[in-house]
């Protein structure tokens, strides 16, 4: 089922996300949700609070045409950052239209839980690394915006006024930052 995407300034997409406790046929069925609706929009990476899920979980896709690129992250720690820092343009589903470079560490070392409820731990570099931190950040309630410079901000100022007063649709199913539907609470 593709689920419909918080768009800034949301005020879910603030929030810290709760770990997740068990891993449930619900649990498992939200991580399906998220991963069809990631490639329906089409995007590398989506976390729990962009479909108002509180849950410590995120899914990516880090390459669109090779499904087997796909994995799921619950409870996710980044345990290791590591390598020199890059700078990389980002955008996000729930920001459409909006891109900067953001500087994030070329290497990271994850410890996250499969679907299976398996501890697992990797190591990721280059696109992979970032796309988990850019998602990662999600569960703690940060945005990309919040890695600029304060004059990079500013000068998106009127792109995100857009996207706030609707101007920007994206493409794919979407809940409007006035609209407060319910969040889900998983568990």
């Amino acid at each position: 089922m593709i689920l419909p995407i918080a768009l800034y300034p949301h005020p879910f997409l603030r929030r810290r996300m709760q770990p997740v406790e068990k891993i449930t046929d619900e649990i498992q069925a939200l991580a399906e949700n998220m991963i069809e609706t990631m490639r329906n929009a089409p995007g590398v990476g989506l976390a729990a609070p962009q479909v108002l899920a509180d849950a410590r979980l995120f899914v990516i896709q880090p390459d669109t045409e090779d499904p087997s690129t796909t994995q799921v992250f619950i409870n996710p720690e980044i345990i290791a950052r590591e390598g020199k820092m890059e700078l990389y343009e980002e955008g996000c589903l729930s920001i459409p239209g909006v891109l900067a470079k953001v500087r994030r560490p070329w290497v990271i070392r994850v410890r996250f839980q499969d679907l299976k409820g398996q501890w697992q731990e990797a190591r990721f570099e280059g696109f992979p690394a970032r796309v988990i931190q850019h998602e990662f950040d999600h569960l703690d309630g940060v945005l990309f915006l919040d890695r600029l410079p304060q004059l990079r901000r500013r000068l998106l100022r009127k792109d995100l006024q857009a996207v706030e007063e609707g101007k920007i649709r994206p493409g794919y199913p979407f809940v409007h930052p006035r609209l407060r539907p319910q969040p889900q609470t998983i568990g």
